[in-house]
This record gives C-alpha cells, sequence and structure tokens, in this order.
C-alpha cells in the first residue's frame, strides 16, 4: 500500500515536469477528480437520480440566487486567468454554488450526500468546503448573541448545530442540517435526517424525526438541531409536541418554542401538517 501511494504521488508530481504544464493543473485536476467521485458515489443515491424541476416558487428563487453566485464565480475565474492563473481556484466555488442550486432546483438533500450516523462522503467534504465554511460564518452571525441550546421539555432542547463538546453533553442528537457534517470528535448517539435549509422540512421525514425524539428521550437527554436552529429543527419539534399531547395546536406548540427564548420562523405548510 505505501508503494501504492507513493506511485500515485509521482504520478501527480509528474505534471510540474511535462512541458506547458504548471502547479495549478494539480488542484484544477483534483477538483475535476473529486467531482467525478461526487457524481458516482460507492454507496447511496446518484446526485442527479430521479432528478425534477422543482415547482415551489421559493426553493427556484434560491435556486437561481445560487446559481448566480456561481456565475459570477466561474466569471471571475475565467477573467482573473489572464492576470494570474491562481484565479482559476475561484472554480472551487463556483462549483460549490452550482451544485446548492442544483439542490434547490430539484435534485434535493442527497447532493451534500450525508449518511444517516451524519457523515458525508469526502468527494462532498471537500467540493462543497466553500459552502459549508459560508454556512459556518452564518451560524455565528445570526446566533453569536444567543444561548447555543434551550430547553423545551423533559429533556429536550432545541439548538443550532453544535460543536464537539456540546454533542458530547447530550445522549442524543437528532441532526436535520444536511448541508453539515457531525464534528469529529463527537461520541454520542447521531441521528441524522437530512433536510434542505429555508424549504418547509417534507412531512414524511419530519414524523419521522419526531417520532425517533420520542424514543430517544426515554434513554437520556436530545438535542434537535439544524444549522441555526430556527426553523428545521423547531419543525420537528413542534411536531413532536403535537402528536405527544404537549401542546394541543401548532399554535401552541409555536409559542412553547418562542417562550423558550429561541427565535423560530415555522412555515405555514410545517404548522397546518403538524394539526
Amino acid at each position: 500500500l505505501p508503494l501504492w501511494h507513493g506511485w500515485c504521488f509521482l504520478i501527480g508530481a509528474s505534471v510540474l515536469t511535462t512541458w506547458q504544464h504548471h502547479f495549478i493543473d494539480i488542484p484544477t485536476g483534483a477538483l475535476l477528480g473529486f467531482f467525478a467521485l461526487w457524481l458516482f458515489p460507492r454507496s447511496g443515491a446518484l446526485p442527479f437520480a430521479g432528478f425534477r424541476l422543482t415547482n415551489d416558487a421559493k426553493a427556484r428563487r434560491l435556486a437561481l440566487f445560487y446559481a448566480l453566485g456561481a456565475v459570477l464565480a466561474l466569471a471571475g475565474a475565467a477573467l482573473g486567468a489572464y492576470v494570474c492563473a491562481v484565479a482559476l481556484f475561484l472554480l472551487w466555488p463556483a462549483l460549490a454554488l452550482a451544485i446548492v442550486a442544483f439542490a434547490y432546483a430539484g435534485a434535493g438533500e442527497k447532493v451534500f450526500q450525508k449518511s444517516a450516523d451524519g457523515s458525508i462522503t469526502l468527494a462532498s467534504r471537500v467540493l462543497l468546503l466553500p459552502y459549508r465554511l459560508g454556512a459556518r460564518a452564518n451560524i455565528w452571525a445570526w446566533t453569536r448573541n444567543l444561548a447555543p441550546q434551550v430547553a423545551i421539555a423533559e429533556g429536550v432542547f432545541l439548538g443550532r448545530f453544535p460543536t464537539a463538546s456540546e454533542a458530547n453533553s447530550f445522549g442524543t442528537v437528532i441532526d436535520l442540517a444536511a448541508e453539515l457534517e457531525k464534528p469529529a470528535t463527537t461520541d454520542c448517539r447521531w441521528i441524522s435526517f437530512p433536510m434542505i435549509d429555508l424549504l418547509p422540512p417534507p412531512l414524511a421525514i419530519r414524523q419521522q424525526a419526531a417520532g425517533a425524539l420520542e424514543n430517544a428521550r426515554r434513554d437520556g437527554t436530545v438535542l434537535v438541531c439544524c444549522a441555526l436552529g430556527f426553523q428545521r429543527s423547531a419543525g420537528v419539534v413542534a411536531e413532536w409536541l403535537v402528536a405527544t399531547g404537549r401542546a394541543g395546536t401548532p399554535t401552541l406548540a409555536r409559542e412553547m418554542l418562542a417562550a423558550a427564548g429561541r427565535p423560530v420562523h415555522l412555515a405555514e405548510a410545517t404548522g397546518r401538517a403538524a394539526s
């Protein structure tokens, strides 16, 4: 195996010794290779399988927004390359934003290639790193003045995506953020129901997550989280509150969440489904 790795390294390094090849050929070639791995993952659904253009107006707007970002980054790479080849690094965020646009256009959460245990594929980790860095910055900007988690009822907590130390203080984490990966040093029980951000959570998945929450609650404390802890996770906790009779109506569930000190944004479709 070490010999094989050494041989692969020499093949990659040989690019630098070939006439008219440059250092930038290595990262751009690697980007293309990871894109191929992302297109055809070893396990799980293909990113483009069953694609159907969404009819949801909000999803289309978000797809257009990310596609515009991808085009701008691509234009920056193309124009900047005339000045300096380093500008080609803009191809990385361009591809990441294009993948996210594809998700909102109809491909859904499977483009993030996240498993039920919270892990993601290597290709997804690399290709979508620019987007995930932006998502992390967004989490900090929106939640820096808020408590990371708030208690809702009987050992159930609602909050933003946790750090490893925060997650390990709970018995179970119910994770709804399709775009984020479980922290590497987490050793608590982690259950992921990947949902795409800013769109109403699918009813069936929300009900499954609420059922998992009720089962996990019997074994210890549970954190229900998404990126910010405002929408996807709040929708699952609201579903759980109504389904278990802790809240008589979706409106009462919303009031309970707000009273806990967490700003929540539940879509009307979510509220109606919970009833």
